[in-house]
């Protein structure tokens, strides 16, 4: 891979399964117990804004008892060194990637531990409960909500997503379904571009046609071989 100098790699929620976390979607369709559409659109959080609030509470509790692996400290490391640009998209919404050590990150999908005025849209960091009614203290009107993207709005800034997918010479998804778009169209943009793509994953996704190479297994085993390959 001599002549790779920048890199845009999806994580999804496969890599951060072996911490602990569940897929967003389990065998029966649900997420730890609840459809969807009852805890992750907008429609849910005026409908029952105590259920949706309670659900991510949940989640976010769930962050003091795990801690990020292999993979994770792989791509942190990577990060640290990489001497070209690099960017990691994370559709997960726990803090693992930043506990382990990366910087160049965004989070797609929105942050467990950070809430969001539904009024002036400023976000800031929020590690508690967050009880609905909970007014911003920076408009002092508007409500705060979770920092969630729900289905039908827009992922977070999806024009650096774009920018660095258009100058990567290498795209690489890890642990990702290949269902949820934009995510899943990522790698369309890349080979478009002429990068070299590669998919690492449990199982193939749903994607797994569009790339060059798929290597299948566990994250906390194949994101460290391929970082040792990028670094030589």
């Amino acid at each position: 891979m001599d002549d790779i100098r920048n890199i845009v790699i999806l994580t999804g929620a496969g890599i951060s399964a072996e911490s602990g976390l569940a897929t967003f979607r389990g065998p029966d369709g649900l997420w730890e117990g609840h459809r969807v559409e009852d805890v992750c659109t907008p429609e849910a959080l005026a409908r029952d804004a105590a259920l949706v609030h309670r659900f991510y509470d949940e989640r976010r509790a769930k962050l003091a008892d795990v801690r990020p692996n292999a993979a994770h400290e792989a791509l942190a490391a990577l990060d640290a060194q990489w001497p070209g640009e690099l960017l990691i998209v994370t559709q997960n919404v726990d803090d693992l990637h930043e506990r382990a050590g990366a910087k160049r990150l965004i989070h797609m999908h929105g942050e467990l531990r950070s809430a969001l005025c539904a009024g002036c849209g400023k976000a800031k960091r929020w590690t508690e409960a967050l009880p609905p009614g909970s007014v911003c203290d920076g408009c002092g009107r508007a409500l705060l909500r979770p920092d969630i993207v729900f289905f039908g709005e827009m992922p977070y800034e999806m024009d650096a997503i774009d920018d660095a997918l258009r100058r990567a010479d290498l795209f690489v998804s890890v642990g990702t379904s290949g269902a949820v778009y934009p995510a899943a169209g990522f790698v369309q943009t890349a080979r478009h571009v002429g990068a070299r793509t590669l998919e690492l994953n449990l199982e193939p996704s749903a994607g797994s046609f569009y790339f060059e190479e798929s290597r299948m297994g566990a994250a906390s085993v194949l994101v460290p071989e391929l970082v040792r390959e990028l670094l030589g």
